[in-house]
């Protein structure tokens, strides 16, 4: 069975280049060659206090949610929040996020 799929095509990330490292030779310094993703961002910023937006298309009684808390812990696919009035803690598919403000200043 072949599948129909048309998959999109692979483009490289460039990493962030420094230009005010410059050498005297003319090299550039490479200052952060890891991609930014939203679960890199979310995981420098663990213990700060943020509200995510979520979007639950399928769901009548949840189409649209807030969660207010602090983050404590940030997977590739997960968010692990804890809520700021019960103090529970609430697990977030990183699916589902729309946006998120950050109600302090981040760290990136």
């Amino acid at each position: 069975m072949t599948n129909n799929y048309a998959y999109p095509s692979y483009t490289p990330i460039i990493p962030k280049i420094n230009n005010s490292a410059m050498a005297n030779n003319g090299n550039m310094r490479v200052t952060n060659a890891e991609p930014e993703y939203a679960e890199n961002i979310l995981a420098l910023n663990a213990g700060k206090n943020v509200s995510f937006y979520m979007s639950y298309n399928d769901s009548i009684e949840w189409r649209n949610k807030v969660f207010t808390g602090v983050i404590t812990e940030a997977g590739r696919d997960y968010t692990l929040l804890k809520d700021s009035e019960t103090g529970k803690d609430i697990l977030l598919w990183n699916i589902y996020i729309d946006f998120v403000i950050f109600n302090e200043p981040i760290n990136r």
